[in-house]
């Protein structure tokens, strides 16, 4: 079972005109005659599309796709129309075999899937001077950026006299400056990816005041590990800490969504269960969340219409509207 997630994106896909050919194709990264292995599934899947009534122009809308695909992800997701291709996604999980679907609706759970098992974080590396942000999904990354905006009087020195608690001051001062900077930056970064988590490293006071500095939304996804900015620290080890920080996160997530809907469904209240009572449930536009599987073999056909309410197991309500 998968629980939904944001993805605009998608929603501009679905909001598209119609009939959809949806590709799933494992690429093979781990081989080394991975390319000439993708032209072959692809040569083959090509083959099986045609006879299924695929047009010719989106298949070639496709072709270009398919030569470099083995060196972005394990499984080349492409949702495309006579239109041209609306959608290209490299995920982590391959099928056993390529498969697809020529129908008036893309198939999107497999999209929906990776993004629920590799959710976008964002890692820091932080020190008195600044901060390193690389935002992730999975072990991708898909941002960077660099802040900080002072330099000088970066560390507390001891000149003694009357001068010292002046100098010790103005290091104080603008650590507190590159700290402003960089939550201000690690903010716009967790918005733009809709992260679900932040991980950070480096030094014990570049981290506290930092962590001060954010938003109590992105402080609240703030997490301590160990790890530096230098440039001998081991920046691989930081981001294997993030991913595993990440796999947590979504077990829990899962978990309690699932408990949620067992609770539901027990008190025979606010869950539905099924596909006639799901439909009916998001044709009332009564679905807060929605918990499906992505089984291919499933050959029971739903109806829909025009508005997102236009759902029904039956045909016949739908054409009475």
């Amino acid at each position: 079972m998968q629980a939904a997630v944001t993805a605009p994106d998608l929603v501009d896909v679905v909001n598209s005109r119609g009939p959809f050919l949806t590709l799933y194709l494992p690429t093979y990264p781990e081989i080394e005659n991975a390319a000439q292995k993708v032209e072959a599934t692809w040569k083959a899947a090509r083959q099986e599309m045609e006879s299924a009534g695929v047009p010719q122009a989106v298949l070639a809308a496709i072709e270009p796709l398919i030569p470099d695909a083995h060196q972005r992800g394990r499984c080349l997701a492409v949702v495309a129309t006579g239109s041209g291709v609306l959608h290209v996604e490299h995920g982590p999980i391959p099928p056993a075999t390529h498969r697809f679907r020529w129908a008036p609706l893309p198939s999107l759970t497999t999209l929906l899937e990776w993004r629920q098992a590799q959710p976008p974080h964002v890692v820091v590396l932080t020190d008195t001077t600044g901060a390193d942000l690389v935002a992730y999904r999975g072990e991708r990354p898909i941002d960077s950026r660099e802040a900080g905006i002072e330099e000088h009087a970066i560390s507390k020195v001891s000149p003694g006299g009357w001068s010292q608690r002046r100098f010790q001051q103005r290091a104080e001062n603008t650590w507190e400056d590159n700290a402003d900077a960089a939550a201000e930056e690690v903010s716009a970064m967790a918005k733009q990816v809709n992260a679900s988590l932040v991980v950070a490293a480096g030094d014990p006071r570049a981290l506290q005041l930092l962590q001060e500095a954010l938003p109590k939304e992105i402080a609240d996804l703030f997490h301590v590990v160990e790890g530096g900015r230098s440039a001998g620290a081991d920046k691989d080890a930081v981001e294997g800490e993030a991913r595993q920080l990440v796999s947590v996160l979504v077990a829990q997530e899962t978990e309690k969504v699932v408990e949620r809907f067992r609770e539901e469904r027990g008190q025979e209240d606010l869950a539905a269960e099924g596909a006639p009572a799901t439909l009916e449930a998001l044709s009332r536009a009564q679905v807060d969340t929605l918990l499906i599987t992505d089984d291919w073999s499933d050959e029971r056909t739903a109806w829909f219409g025009p508005d997102a309410t236009h759902a029904s197991a039956d045909e016949a309500p739908l054409r009475d509207l």
